[in-house]
């Protein structure tokens, strides 16, 4: 017998149980959200479960920890220890597969060969500019899902760069109560579609249409696409997904008490199952400018046996 997941709009027990246990267990402070970790290439068992029970809670986790120096390995050792393993290796992103968050240099031209690096210069997480709601890599297939990230923090800005997160969970369960004819149009697989984006040589990225959510393959927790951006993203021109997307903006720009806002500190990140997240502006100190190692991945946080994330992590 098929067991229909909290998420299925006609299973209204199970959404009330899931439901219920969500709200009591949601985090109301950034505090609650905060693990502190000796060393985050090596977890501790006891920091381990903490971490992923936040993650389980509110789909995100803050840490605290003493690596202050640049090692751009503690992002992929923390990540393979929390199941955390593909790797989403966007063009922008370094060698390794991480990205390093920092002023694009307005000097530097494809002239060097990196092209890469000269066009990084033209998106928004590498200018000093605020960042909207979105989730990340909201214009990918569905075979290609973010469904975590890590950010990490080796040098803050002198002024600004604060994040704001929001489960997207809990966006969810707003729309739902509100109106489950919502969620039922952003489930539909052509709520959202990113137009094609071209470059110099043709099609860079195809147009991808798809959900806004979709249920993840576990049946247990949920993925979101979404971004506040006006351009470069058109929305199913129907009254009820106008009106979902309506309400999802009101709820961002009206500061619910779910809604955590946090700068990051040297040693500190966040760990997430792609929750809405934001970004302010900010000013940089030239002499110690703002460093922020980001890993994109195509697993959920999730357990697995600790000799698995020795091994992932080596």
């Amino acid at each position: 017998m098929e067991v229909s997941t909290p998420f299925d709009l006609s299973a209204s027990d199970a959404y009330a149980r899931w439901r219920s246990t969500k709200l009591a267990s949601e985090p109301r402070t950034v505090e609650d959200l905060m693990v502190a970790v000796r060393n985050p290439l090596e977890l501790t068992h006891s920091e381990r479960t903490e971490l992923l029970e936040r993650l389980s809670q509110a789909n995100m986790v803050l840490y605290g920890s003493k690596m202050l120096h640049e090692n751009k390995a503690v992002v992929s050792r923390l990540g393979a220890q929390l199941g955390l393993v593909r790797l989403d290796a966007n063009w922008l992103a370094d060698e390794d597969g991480v990205s390093s968050i920092q002023l694009a240099d307005r000097g530097q031209t494809a002239q060097d060969g990196d092209a890469a690096a000269s066009a990084r210069q033209d998106y928004i997480p590498y200018t000093d500019l605020a960042l909207g709601w979105h989730t990340d890599g909201y214009y990918h297939p569905a075979n290609r899902r973010i469904q975590g990230m890590i950010l990490h923090c080796v040098r803050p800005a002198l002024q600004g760069g604060v994040n704001s997160l929001v489960d997207h969970e809990r966006i969810y369960i707003a729309l739902r109560d509100t109106n489950p004819a919502w969620v039922k149009a952003l489930m539909a697989p052509d709520a959202m579609t990113i137009p094609q984006r071209q470059d110099e040589a043709g099609v860079a990225r195809a147009a991808q249409s798809g959900p806004v959510f979709s249920v993840r393959d576990d049946g247990l927790g949920l993925h979101m696409r979404y971004t506040s951006r006006t351009r470069s993203i058109q929305w199913k021109p129907d009254a009820t997904t106008l009106e979902a997307v309506a309400f999802i903006r009101a709820c961002l720009d009206g500061n619910p008490s779910w809604r955590f806002q946090v700068r990051l500190d040297p040693g500190m990140g966040i760990v997430a199952n792609n929750v809405l997240h934001a970004r302010s502006g900010f000013s940089d100190d030239p002499r110690q400018p703002r460093l922020i190692y980001r890993a994109r991945y195509l697993d959920h946080a999730h357990a697995h046996p600790a000799g698995a994330a020795q091994e992932l992590a080596a």
